[in-house]
């Protein structure tokens, strides 16, 4: 297992300005990602393609990062769209996830990324199969396969100062989580959110609760409105989600609720990148734009699809690695978002903890 040392988030996060391109299953067209012409290279020295999880590119979340990164990786190779270029290949259901990688590998990608743990048993079939194709796999590991590299994320560190802003910032001391599916990955976010409030909360000598509640799903917007306004209704007034796609319902029941106005102001922290602009809304009471998203973690997924990809087309494939990224190398990190310079200073104190050693964060919740 090996430390990464990334480049930084803010590489990725300009990537932000790019037009997502189609939503549905990726394309082997020669039209870029904003839907003009592609201008690079039409048979690129290396091919790469990602194989999304079912929330997809447009998820403003895992599966957008991921092809955030990817489009940063062709833009800075001049490299195009398309199957001799890069692209993605949407799962719309977990069933498709074998087939999809065998459609990447059998339209000629050199590298096959699949996008969350959900896909590891297609990853390393596909790179049993075919050992002389790249595979990599994000958030989960594959061991003694030479063709694969596997990343990983301390998404606990990250989760952990969720926490601390999340008990500096509440008023009703009832915070909510919300996972999409039980597993070791939403474990790590569970954990290390209850430890970061449960720490906050010592320092703040006041007894606040977690909630938590899992969707079964990293698809299901109407699961997860429905679980926030439960939340909601029962006094919670910020909820972290870990759920992918699932949690744009939360961010639906947030909205609805703080324009309605007619109880007090809500929060949404977001995850894996900056979901701020999903948590605009129209404050009525001061007749003004407003925004619920408190804070987000944010998850070099695009960072570390892009490395790994330059590092393909270098010849310098890290195949049989573990490559793990967190807060000491920029691998995660907590946006200001709209936090206090209480909240901020407790965040940073409590970020130097845990870079320092002096904190260790769990990666399973308590049982």
């Amino acid at each position: 297992m090996k430390k990464a040392k990334l480049f930084g988030l803010g590489a990725v996060a300009l990537t932000a300005a790019l037009v997502l391109g189609a939503c549905g299953k990726g394309g082997t067209d020669s039209t870029d990602s904003t839907g003009g012409s592609a201008s690079g290279k039409t048979d690129a020295e290396h091919s790469v393609v990602i194989v999304t999880d079912v929330g997809g590119v447009d998820d403003r979340s895992f599966n957008q990062s991921a092809w955030e990164g990817l489009q940063a990786w062709g833009k800075e190779h001049d490299i195009s769209r398309g199957a001799n270029g890069y692209d993605f290949i949407q799962s719309d259901d977990a069933s498709q996830y074998t087939t999809n990688v065998d459609s990447a590998v059998s339209q000629g990608f050199k590298t096959v990324f699949g996008i969350g743990y959900l896909l590891k048993d297609s990853i390393a079939a596909g790179a049993t199969a075919n050992p002389d194709v790249n595979f990599a796999l994000i958030d989960d590991v594959i061991e003694n396969q030479d063709n694969v590299v596997s990343a990983t994320f301390k998404d606990n560190e990250a989760a952990y100062l969720a926490g601390y802003a999340a008990a500096y910032t509440t008023k009703t001391d009832k915070l909510g989580f919300i996972g999409g599916e039980e597993g070791v990955v939403i474990d790590r976010f569970q954990a290390g959110f209850e430890k970061g409030v449960a720490d906050a909360a010592k320092e703040l000598k006041k007894d606040i609760k977690v909630d938590v509640k899992y969707a079964a799903s990293f698809g299901d917007s109407a699961k997860g409105k429905a679980l926030a306004a439960a939340m909601y209704q029962g006094g919670v007034d910020i909820i972290y989600h870990a759920s992918g796609g699932t949690g744009a319902g939360v961010f639906q029941e947030a909205k609805a609720l703080n324009e309605a106005g007619d109880k007090d102001k809500v929060w949404v922290i977001g995850v894996d990148s900056d979901q701020q602009d999903e948590g605009k809304y129209k404050n009525k009471k001061e007749g003004k734009d407003d925004n619920f998203t408190l804070t987000s973690t944010l998850k070099g997924v695009g960072a570390a699809v892009e490395d790994i990809s330059t590092r393909a087309l270098e010849g310098k494939f890290p195949g049989g690695e573990h490559l793990v990224y967190g807060l000491k190398d920029g691998g995660v990190d907590l946006t200001d978002g709209f936090l206090s310079d209480e909240a901020k200073t407790a965040v940073a104190s409590a970020k130097e903890k845990v870079i320092a050693g002096d904190v260790e964060v769990p990666e399973a919740p308590a049982k």
